[in-house]
């Protein structure tokens, strides 16, 4: 998650294609579905047209899955557009941003002596209950904000747990579970609480709710850790929801370091038949991207 996510999943390097995969690369509608739902979004096939435009596009090319983390700014009239386009095509709608932190202020303070920003968060979460059933959505992104410097960790993290359980208990009845994103601090967010998917665990145990669950960013996993499929393995029951993006660079996989080709064969392995969140941009620029994008997919689900 970032402040400028539109700028950033839009845009990509002009970078030069690597040959296994400009020979995987094909023009037009690919039929053959993907075997797990990987969930484009806006920007990942810019070049097809608007937001209706390119859930029609990534259909065609197999995805069954979409997501929109700024779904809940977008009017009630898109919102439902949108939905009706993903039914229409037999996709699953994917996570979307239930209550957006000011990272520019770096708030909210989850864990403050002052509970305002508590009781903000959780009216946000009452709000999202209605975006999400206009779209259809199972999960919702929370981030549980920013670290407060004048307040021990421990307690933070007592009040952080005991906001999420208050937050389940709104959402569990709707059938919703809200997925808590750890965020790295080295390249993208400094000063956040939660940092990784350990962190996390510990707090959807403590919280002991079906409605609160783990967002594993693999991008801000590697950043920040590394080490995972043993993470992933260590914290699997508290794990709701997954998205991909390699690193460095945070584009598609088989851009940077990271071993999708193993990760997939090990959700294969665990039978994991949720959303994967394709939450980065794409390496090259242009239409020439977006076939590479679906080549690198390609490559990774047939393995």
């Amino acid at each position: 998650m970032s402040v400028s996510r539109r700028t950033l999943l839009a845009v990509g390097a002009a970078s030069a294609v690597a040959p296994p995969l400009a020979r995987a690369q094909g023009g037009g509608s690919n039929a053959a579905r993907f075997s797990l739902g990987y969930a484009p979004h806006q920007g990942s096939f810019a070049s097809r047209g608007g937001l209706i435009e390119q859930i029609a596009f990534a259909a065609d090319q197999g995805f069954t899955a979409w997501e929109d983390n700024e779904a809940s700014s977008r009017p009630v009239a898109e919102q439902e557009q949108m939905a009706k386009a993903l039914r229409d095509r037999g996709m699953t709608m994917g996570v979307f941003v239930a209550s957006m932190p000011k990272w520019a202020q770096s708030r909210p303070l989850l864990g403050a002596n002052d509970g305002a920003e508590r009781e903000a968060f959780l009216a946000d979460i009452r709000t999202s209950i209605d975006v999400a059933r206009r779209l259809d959505a199972k999960h919702m992104t929370v981030v549980t904000g920013f670290l407060d410097p004048k307040v021990p960790l421990d307690i933070q993290t007592a009040r952080i747990i005991d906001v999420m359980r208050r937050a389940g208990d709104i959402v569990a009845p709707h059938g919703i579970a809200m997925v808590m994103e750890p965020l790295n601090t080295r390249t993208d967010h400094p000063g956040v609480y939660m940092q990784t998917i350990t962190q996390g665990y510990a707090v959807a145990r403590g919280a002991n709710s079906p409605a609160v669950k783990i967002l594993a960013d693999l991008y801000h996993a590697q950043i920040q850790s590394g080490d995972l499929i043993p993470t992933m393995e260590a914290c699997w029951s508290e794990i709701g929801y997954l998205q991909f993006g390699d690193n460095p660079g945070r584009k598609e996989p088989g851009s940077g370091e990271i071993n999708y080709a193993n990760i997939v064969k090990w959700l294969r392995a665990r039978r994991y038949s949720g959303v994967i969140g394709m939450e980065h941009g794409n390496s090259v620029a242009g239409r020439a991207g977006e076939e590479r994008l679906i080549a690198a997919y390609r490559q990774i689900d047939m393995l």
